[in-house]
């Protein structure tokens, strides 16, 4: 059993960055591959960025690939989303999930333990 804590979203303006974190319990987490996602209103969760549970293997979606940063630090069991250049569409609720396999994937259905979302508002 893992429960994730997401902090760090905020408001901010276009251009800046901002970094979220992940906190995990649990003294397995470093055996779980981990994604985040986000949502905004009215549109479905997609995917973000992964990162596998050792061999630390990154994957990005399209639209934030070269401005965002997945990484993870598993002797503090937390996962990192750097996110920089920021633009309004990057306004959402950001989830970091977790799933204990060493295939990474891009569907929300697929991870088994989510935390509770983290509001990041970017003002144009």
């Amino acid at each position: 059993q893992v429960q994730l804590v997401e902090s760090g979203g905020g408001l901010v303006q276009a251009g800046d960055s901002l970094t979220l974190s992940c906190a995990a319990s649990g003294r397995t987490f470093s055996t779980y591959g981990v994604g985040w996602f986000r949502q905004a209103p009215g549109k479905e969760r997609e995917f973000v960025a992964a990162i596998t549970k050792s061999s630390g293997i990154t994957y990005y979606a399209d639209s934030v690939k070269g401005r965002f940063t997945i990484s993870r630090d598993n002797a503090k069991n937390t996962v990192y989303l750097q996110m920089n250049s920021l633009k309004s569409e990057d306004t959402a609720v950001y989830y970091c999930a977790a799933r204990p396999t060493t295939t990474w994937t891009n569907r929300p259905s697929l991870y088994d333990y989510w935390g509770q979302g983290t509001q990041v508002t970017v003002s144009s």
